[in-house]
């Protein structure tokens, strides 16, 4: 099993918050991937993990004109087999929208504390 990581280059509270989130989870450098190298690699991935994001995932910003992120470059994580998105609730992201990923047919939204979900996963995983 391949296990990567991606960021949005904007994500996070400020520039660089989510690479520092990631060494402090001693997740190694070379494992991150630029969100220009990912989109393409989304096909051939059978599972992507979203963790609290929302804009920065989010399909209006490629298939709705009338959005406010239309445009706005993205991780395009419904490209792949399967997403599954951690997140405390299904609330809009900082641009106020509904995030259509939430709602996509490969989605599965698992609620809750995004640190125990995720160990919860993993451990599930393990057990296969």
């Amino acid at each position: 099993m391949e296990v990567s990581f991606a960021i949005h280059p904007v994500a996070g509270r400020m520039p660089g918050h989510m690479n520092v989130l990631l060494a402090e989870a001693d997740v190694p450098y070379p494992k991150l991937v630029e969100m220009e190298d990912a989109n393409p690699q989304m096909p051939s991935t059978d599972v992507v993990i979203v963790v609290g994001a929302n804009d920065v995932v989010n399909p209006a910003a490629e298939n709705d004109p009338g959005s406010p992120i239309y445009g706005m470059p993205v991780l395009k994580v419904w490209d792949a087999k399967n997403v599954i998105v951690l997140k405390r609730s299904m609330r809009a992201g900082y641009a106020g929208i509904e995030n259509e990923l939430f709602f996509h047919p490969k989605t599965k939204m698992l609620f809750g504390d995004a640190k125990d979900t995720l160990q919860k996963l993993v451990a599930e995983l393990k057990d296969l």
